[in-house]
């Protein structure tokens, strides 16, 4: 069973970000690639360039996108629509 969301683009990329930490290997992937470290991660978790970025991340490998959008209960689109959200408040 999949939590629901509020469509809040920040709420909703916290949701993913706690979905793509919770999976080891999407987990380490996105912090390989970002190069960004567990504290600066603590520290910046709730700053939208951070979390438009995680939903890139989802974004540039379906599967992930999916799996993460199925996670926390939402379209795929709406972790899109989110990220082009975050971008404005950034």
């Amino acid at each position: 069973m999949t939590a629901q969301t509020p469509n809040d683009p920040l709420t909703i990329a916290l949701a993913a970000l706690a979905a793509t930490l919770c999976d080891e290997r999407r987990a380490r992937r996105f912090l390989d690639l970002t190069g960004i470290g567990t504290d600066e991660l603590r520290r910046r978790a709730g700053e939208p360039q951070l979390l438009g970025a995680l939903i890139a991340f989802l974004e540039a490998h379906e599967p992930d996108l999916v799996a993460v959008a199925e996670e926390i209960g939402i379209d795929p689109a709406a972790l899109a629509a989110a990220r082009r959200e975050l971008e404005h408040i950034s």
